[in-house]
């Protein structure tokens, strides 16, 4: 028996070689990005994939090489040649010591892979990931979900279900969206609705509480005019927004539409359920009464989406909330105070250039910039610092609202929260849907709210 363990020939060639060098610069190399991320230097997402997806990928690669460069060599070897094994003999300190050694890199490399398996799911489940690695694609969803009150909430908690079977079906979908991406059959825009959303029971009512009762509420509308004042009209609508509680057995208001015991089905023939000819209405008592638009077959029924109303039916943008028209996010400016109102025509020199089409961000930052500097330079008396402002507030509004290599822009992803730009309500609430009965799905004002 020999007294020193010594390598196999087999594992003595470039092939295993080369992935030792690599499985061992790869570890080395993880642990150094590992120890930067923990104490806060790195902040660039495309970091974190290096850290924790391409450095492991490369790790394990290494790894691999070692034996299929032992098989490889094996396979040079001549017919009949016996292969050169090790032979270990524990009662030789030496060998002791190498078998010591070789259980404690054994140990490493799991530890190694573990922690990347573990900090990869945990970085892949980050807003930061979803958001900025992909990111022309995700831009306008990113910078909309950053400018809203959904901002704290991880993107994960409403488009991963919880469990190992959720997971692993958000990674397997993913992983089909970065080859469409690395491809470039990115949908342009990205199609809405999401049609894998989890329901909201699972989603919002985790947060919101689907029986408190709100009552009504009270919402100030303010518009501006483009006169040289930027006249200001302000409408106050009192809001029935009400609610449901299955205890007391009573619905009333908006969220009488979440009471949860009613059950309100609807037949969506178009891709944006914004066509929906056919609703069906379970109350408490079971009874069923169904409502149809006049002229509605039974083969557009069949070849529509059959779907239960919840929350995302009319709160269908609660995270990615874009302003449907140049003069709704110029009036939303104005009454932040972002847009000085003080500047004369500013309403109407702001909605301009930021409604005007551009071919590149680059092009609209400096178009907007220029109308507007230009404007305000052939008048006697305009504040420049307030011109200044204006310039960056009306930049900050097109910048997150449009994005040209995306074709994203005003009005390309309708809010249903209301019916003025986009169907909203009307989509049931028109006076056409009628049941056997006669009576109608109404759509008197007064049904959601009254003015003040």
């Amino acid at each position: 028996m020999r007294s020193l363990i010594r390598l196999p020939a087999a594992a003595r060639n470039l092939v295993s070689l080369v992935g030792a060098a690599m499985a061992t610069a790869m570890a080395v190399l993880f642990l150094v990005l590992l120890l930067l991320d923990l104490l806060g230097y790195v902040t660039n997402p495309y970091i974190g994939l290096l850290v924790f997806v391409t450095v492991p990928v490369l790790f394990v690669a290494g790894l691999l090489l070692i034996p299929a460069g032992i098989w490889w060599d094996g396979r040079r070897r001549a017919p009949g040649e016996a292969p050169d094994w090790p032979v270990i003999d524990l009662r030789n300190a030496r060998q002791r010591s190498v078998a010591v050694g070789v259980l404690a890199l054994t140990i490493v490399n799991l530890v190694i892979v573990s922690m990347a398996a573990y900090g990869g799911v945990h970085y892949m489940e980050s807003s930061e990931f979803c958001g900025q690695v992909c990111h022309t694609t995700m831009e306008p969803e990113y910078a909309a979900y950053q400018a809203w009150p959904h901002a704290q909430v991880a993107c994960t908690a409403c488009h991963v279900g919880p469990g190992a079977g959720a997971l692993a079906e958000s990674k397997l979908a993913g992983t089909r969206q970065l080859l469409q991406v690395a491809t470039g059959r990115v949908a342009r825009p990205v199609p809405s609705p999401v049609r894998t959303m989890r329901p909201a029971r699972e989603t919002c009512e985790q947060c919101h509480w689907p029986e408190k009762f709100h009552g009504d509420r009270t919402r100030t509308i303010r518009e501006y005019a483009s006169d040289e004042a930027n006249t200001e009209s302000v409408t106050t609508l009192r809001l029935h927004v009400g609610g449901g509680s299955r205890t007391l057995g009573v619905g009333t208001g908006i969220h009488w539409h979440m009471n949860l015991d009613n059950e309100i089905e609807y037949v969506a023939t178009d891709e944006r359920r914004e066509t929906i000819p056919y609703v069906r209405l379970t109350d408490r008592e079971g009874r069923v009464r169904e409502f149809a638009v006049e002229g509605t077959t039974a083969e557009q029924l069949a070849g529509g989406e059959r779907r239960r109303m919840d929350c995302l039916d009319c709160h269908n943008r609660p995270a990615h909330t874009f302003s449907p028209t140049p003069e709704r996010a110029v009036d939303g400016a104005i009454a932040q105070g972002r847009v000085p109102r003080e500047l004369p025509f500013v309403r109407r020199e702001a909605v301009a250039a930021v409604g005007t089409e551009y071919a590149t961000r680059v092009d609209a930052l400096e178009g907007i910039a220029r109308v507007l500097t230009e404007f305000y330079a052939g008048r006697t008396g305009a504040d420049a610092r307030l011109v200044a402002r204006a310039v960056a507030a009306a930049q900050d509004v097109w910048s997150r609202n449009v994005f040209p290599v995306m074709n994203v822009s005003w009005g390309t992803y309708p809010n249903h929260l209301g019916h003025l730009e986009a169907p909203g309500c009307f989509r049931c609430h028109d006076d056409e849907h009628r049941a056997a009965d006669g009576s109608v799905i109404r759509q008197g004002c007064e049904v959601c709210h009254s003015f003040e």
